[in-house]
């Protein structure tokens, strides 16, 4: 059996989970409930609760299971899964790492944390512009809302500042929350890709170095890696008035 859980935030969906669970609980509750709500919401955020008394699944609902997954496999922003159940939880872990969104285990005990963590914001975009350079800010863990109505914003920052010269910040940085996230970052890049001429990446971890190689693959501007000891000379390079790449990347080498 399959029922919704009420008091939710508006854009939040609740189900739980008990006894065997058939394609007609699919089709009669959790299916009309889920595309009600992606009509009504770019993308909503799902708790999920497997009690103690969750069986399992028939042949039926797990085809419509694998089914819904695959129509709205955009439309999810969050999923908080609560349960027991180790098989459940081990099978979470395994697929959680190709989900296009983030997903979380909580145990049963913890179910207001998995409510708190659906609803706080993991990362954010800050986008700034100062003496001709525009500053890209990304901040913890993002995941695809922190793209919405960016792209708009960017168009009109890009549209005031020629040639465009574009200061990414990943110091504050987490990383991607799944593979939408980071979809819809490369096609960002990609819809942004003539407008830099130059881009200076300023990090303080060895895995932010993949992201400057990753926008040298997606756009035709110059591109370099700064660690944070000398994010000073990021901006003195963006308005030529610093050391050739290849001097600073002699010296970057030579301070190590």
């Amino acid at each position: 059996m399959i029922e919704t859980i009420e008091g939710l935030p508006e854009g939040t969906l609740g189900f739980a989970f008990s006894g065997q669970i058939s394609g007609h609980d699919y089709d009669t509750v959790l299916v009309p409930a889920m595309e009600r709500a992606i009509e009504e919401h770019d993308r909503i955020k799902t708790l999920l609760r497997f009690g103690p008394a969750f069986e399992g699944y028939d042949l039926a609902a797990a085809w419509d299971d694998t089914l819904l997954g695959l129509r709205h496999w955009r439309g999810f922003e969050r999923i908080a899964v609560v349960s027991d159940v180790p098989w459940l939880r081990t099978t979470i872990r395994a697929i959680g790492a190709l989900m296009p969104c983030p997903i979380r285990n909580f145990p049963t005990e913890q179910e207001q944390e998995a409510r708190i963590w659906l609803g706080e914001s993991l990362g954010s975009i800050h986008l700034d512009e100062h003496n001709g350079v525009i500053q890209v800010r990304l901040i913890g863990r993002l995941e695809p809302s922190a793209y919405d109505h960016i792209d708009a914003d960017i168009a009109a920052l890009f549209s005031r500042v020629t040639p465009v010269k574009l200061l990414l910040d990943l110091r504050a940085f987490d990383g991607w929350s799944g593979l939408a996230a980071l979809g819809d970052h490369l096609s960002l890049i990609r819809e942004h890709r003539s407008a830099p001429r130059r881009v200076a990446v300023v990090g303080q971890q060895n895995w932010q170095k993949l992201v400057q190689k990753l926008l040298s693959r997606f756009t035709s501007a110059e591109t370099r890696f700064f660690d944070v000891a000398h994010s000073a000379q990021a901006e003195l390079w963006l308005q030529g008035n610093g050391e050739s790449a290849r001097e600073a990347g002699i010296r970057q080498l030579h301070d190590a």
